[in-house]
């Protein structure tokens, strides 16, 4: 039996536009001497497959609905990025100052549907615009099984891959206690 460990990847390059996630996984893991073995799982974080899927969105581009103004006025946020954000989402649940908590398209519960505000400028931007945001990958669920397929097949062993995003849940952490269910 082998004993449960993690650790983070440190030769993943910045990832583009385009990018082959699958073989820059491949190359991390050579580069610190990693072996995949049978049942192994392996952890992606979404903003690289979101990246490579050129997930970007410059806000400079976005109208604003009347929906969306309305929310922006509520929460105290970009009505641009609350439109991104109406874009990506089924529902709201809950709005307050500086939050909008929304059902996401793929059905999971989230701040702002997952949309990364943060070191987003895609390597493709013109000086001057923006801002950027980078949403979600279009499909985690397809993405992880190329990504299976993908490096199983490379290593020859049986892999399991999670898509991870961990901001959906820190923003929650400092709500007060309701349902988010909504």
């Amino acid at each position: 039996r082998r004993k449960a460990s993690s650790r983070p990847m440190l030769h993943v390059p910045h990832v583009a536009p385009g990018d082959d996630v699958a073989a820059l996984i491949d190359a991390a893991l050579r580069a610190e001497a990693l072996t995949l073995v049978d049942c192994d799982v392996l952890v992606v974080c979404s903003k690289i497959v979101a990246k490579a899927e050129n997930r970007y969105l410059d806000l400079a581009q976005v109208q604003p609905s009347p929906a969306a103004l309305e929310l922006a006025a509520q929460s105290g946020k970009d009505p641009r990025l609350v439109e991104a954000i109406l874009q990506e989402s089924e529902r709201v649940s809950r709005v307050a100052r500086d939050v909008l908590i929304v059902r996401h398209r793929s059905g999971h519960v989230s701040a702002n549907a997952g949309i990364d505000q943060s070191n987003v400028r895609p390597p493709h931007a013109e000086p001057g615009s923006g801002p950027w945001v980078l949403r979600l990958p279009i499909d985690a669920d397809a993405a992880a099984e190329r990504l299976r397929e993908q490096l199983s097949a490379t290593w020859r062993v049986r892999l399991g891959i999670i898509i991870s995003e961990a901001r959906r849940v820190r923003p929650l952490a400092n709500l007060p206690p309701r349902s988010l269910a909504g």
